[in-house]
């Protein structure tokens, strides 16, 4: 099978673009035969769940729906989004749609297809569908859970009926996603008459039945594994502007696994001083009780004090109008707004608020919970099975009166271990099955990941070597300094002796007067880059996404367009099949 796992061989002879049409080809005659029912033990009904996702949580939300809508007798599959096209809506009957948005209110990068040809002048009328939409989102955006808001109008505009209304989740979305989950399925059981398996149509008490949960991790978001830091090195030179580390955490007896390309969830705690500091203006001591707990835990373990919420920033205008804040959020401009809080904290805004702040009970409820970040993992579990690897860049900044430190980066880098404040540290692996390496051996793969971005390529390349795949393997990494930000050097050299790295190019952006960068490789070995799509490889890219990510998708396109030749709409064609195909991936953030 293909590394997609199509059925097309991998040696057949078809370009990207005529494989990425047979694969689509296949997939829909897959789908139509899943809704065909057979006699005896098949579903009374089915329904077709749809998912679009960034980090694996809408995927796995999507998994449980299907789940649990097994136990209540009706079939189901779970599909990304980009797999689907609207003509194949038009043949569905019960749809269930779960997705992220990503970065400002756009579509996670495995929904971008659907939504464009969604809302495609030419797509067909949906009046024969039912359908309800869960959105996962952050109340800190401005554009929260704008992805399933624009799908639900659309399928509306379409013609299409609710089911139910949309539920939009904010980062804590496990309770109400699973009060969506079962709402909508006892829905569908009601119109349509489904039997859970072994159960007779007229038997039960008429109580809503529980859907039963996918198979999952013991250690998660509610229940993270304290893991023991073993390594933290330094990997950037002490000359550098910048402070990148490698950690290895153990997984002792937890049973915890994991896949190169997932990530993994490292629970924070605030930094002592900051709470302090914090305490000390708010005339608190630490010691007033909040909900059973002392404020001064509640503020370390439980409460967002380094990024002020939005509500804060509202509240604190309408308190102090004549604040600084209240100017720059009376021009309307949201890019000054972002550059004015850009590195202040809430103890920054409570200062600028003067004597019109709020106290401490009128605060609690503006700090929302800490989040657990997520860091790309850069270890194989072949390679590493007890252990799991980060490459994480350690966050400070500041001058003059104030020092600042990133939650989690500082607290991994400074305050865990034998002899530091706190001796382990609460984790749990969030899966990504969308950015892996080819289950295909021999596949070709190109990897594009300056800064802390080589993290799961490190683990893509151990793996490989782990497999002993033959397939090619290409990657492009740079920073700023040769000399004091080569990370990994002498591993990649080795990797390259050995026949597992099969190219290297590498892009210091500060070591000559023109700054070069990856995406500036890349054009200068445009030729080379597109003989490897053509000849099958995957492309992955991982770093940052509001300027890196799109630099390179613009250079991408570049390199497509010039060596075909046929022009812009051709390239961007040929990068969509290369996505429906999963040989284009990202892990950005």
């Amino acid at each position: 099978m293909s590394p997609t796992g199509s059925l097309i061989p991998a040696d057949a002879p078809f370009s990207a673009e005529q494989e990425a049409w047979l694969a689509g080809f296949i997939a829909g005659i897959a789908a139509a035969g899943r809704r065909e029912t057979a006699a005896g033990d098949a579903p009374t009904a089915t329904v077709d769940v749809l998912f679009g996702t960034q980090t694996g949580s809408a995927e796995f939300l999507a998994g449980e729906v299907v789940a649990g809508a097994r136990t209540r007798g009706l079939g189901g599959t779970a599909t990304e989004l980009d797999a689907i096209t609207p003509e194949q809506l038009a043949g569905m009957s019960h749809l269930l749609i779960v997705t992220s948005t990503y970065g400002e209110g756009e579509m996670p990068d495995n929904a971008g297809l659907f939504w464009e040809a969604l809302q495609a002048e030419g797509a067909p009328q949906l009046e024969g569908l039912r359908y309800a939409v869960l959105g996962l989102g952050d109340r800190g955006y401005d554009e929260f859970c704008q992805a399933a808001k624009l799908i639900d109008t659309r399928l509306e505009q379409l013609g299409a009926t609710r089911l139910l209304d949309r539920v939009d989740c904010d980062v804590d979305f496990e309770e109400p996603a699973a009060a969506w989950t079962a709402a909508v399925l006892d829905r569908l059981v009601a119109e349509t008459g489904a039997t859970p398996a072994g159960t007779p149509a007229a038997a039960g008490s008429g109580a809503p039945s529980a859907a039963a949960p996918a198979a999952r991790s013991a250690w998660n978001k509610r229940n993270p594994y304290r893991s023991r830091l073993a390594v933290n090195r330094l990997l950037s030179s002490p000359d550098s502007a910048k402070e990148i580390r490698h950690y290895e955490l153990a997984l002792g007896d937890s049973g915890m696994t994991y896949a190169a390309g997932d990530a993994l969830a490292v629970v924070p705690v605030n930094d002592g001083a900051l709470v302090g500091e914090l305490l000390a203006h708010l005339g608190a001591s630490g010691d007033e009780e909040v909900d059973g707990r002392p404020l001064a835990e509640v503020l370390r373990t439980g409460r967002e004090i380094r990024t002020p919420s939005k509500e804060l920033v509202a509240d604190l205008v309408e308190r102090a109008p004549s604040s600084e804040l209240a100017a720059v959020v009376a021009h309307g401009d949201r890019s000054d707004l972002d550059s004015w809080l850009w590195g202040r904290d809430v103890l920054d805004v409570l200062r600028d608020a003067g004597p019109s702040a709020p106290g401490l009970d009128e605060l609690l409820p503006f700090l929302r919970p800490l989040q657990a970040r997520q860091y790309s993992i850069s270890s194989s579990p072949l390679a590493h099975p007890d252990h799991i690897h980060l490459t994480v860049a350690s966050v400070r900044y500041g001058t003059g009166q104030r020092r600042y430190e990133g939650v989690a980066s500082t607290f991994l880098a400074d305050r865990i271990g034998d002899h530091a404040e706190h001796p382990d540290v609460g984790v749990y692996v969030q899966p990504n099955a969308s950015f892996s390496v080819p289950t295909d051996d021999d596949a070709p793969m190109v990897m594009i990941g300056p800064g802390t971005g080589i993290a799961p390529f490190r683990g893509f390349l151990h793996e490989r070597a782990a497999r002993g795949a033959t397939g090619r393997n290409w990657l492009f990494f740079g920073d700023q300094h040769r000399q004091t930000d080569f990370v990994y050097e002498d591993e990649l050299t080795q990797l390259g002796e050995q026949g597992v790295l099969t190219r290297l190019d590498l892009a210091f952006s500060r070591d000559q007067a023109e700054k070069i960068y990856v995406q500036t490789r890349m054009r200068e070995q445009a030729r080379e880059l597109y003989g490897w799509l053509e000849d099958g490889a995957y492309l992955y890219v991982c770093g940052d996404a509001s300027r890196m990510a799109k630099d390179v998708e613009a250079a991408l396109l570049g390199v497509i367009a010039e060596q075909r030749g046929r022009g812009d709409d051709d390239a961007a064609q040929y990068l969509a099949d290369l996505r429906r195909a999963k040989r284009y991936v990202r892990d950005v953030y």
